[in-house]
């Protein structure tokens, strides 16, 4: 027997389903945010390591322009003490800037789990309206 009282009415499912969908663009929209915050910090890592490289090659830059101006204006000993220097600045330098850019290259921007959790969304919705 048909019971009225007992049953949704469609306005009343499609408020429902109307809701649920509203909440569930809501948490995507939060796991969103949250997985590009993520993101975003790790590639202020990689950036923040490019930076610091490259101010240390512009140091080594300043040092082997001094040691060049101690070897032109005395030609002795004390210009090899500052290339020596420079070199190994470079070479710290240098180090800085790779490990930048490979924390940059490992770096996937899409919010993978975001578009996961849409797809799942997408299906749930279409299982209601049928």
């Amino acid at each position: 027997m048909y019971s009225p009282q007992t049953e949704s009415s469609v306005g009343e499912m499609f408020s429902d389903l109307t809701r649920q969908i509203s909440r569930l663009v809501r948490e995507e929209v939060a796991l969103a945010s949250t997985e590009m915050s993520h993101k975003a910090s790790t590639a202020g890592r990689g950036i923040g390591l490019l930076l610091g490289g490259g101010l240390v090659l512009y140091a080594a830059f300043l040092v082997l322009a001094a040691g060049l101006v101690l070897l032109l204006a005395q030609v002795i000993v004390p210009w090899l003490a500052a290339f020596l220097v420079a070199l190994l600045v470079a070479g710290g330098g240098y180090l800085l800037v790779q490990a930048g850019r490979e924390a940059l290259k490992a770096l996937d921007p899409a919010p993978h789990q975001t578009i996961e959790t849409l797809k799942e969304g997408m299906t749930w919705a279409k299982a209601q309206i049928r």
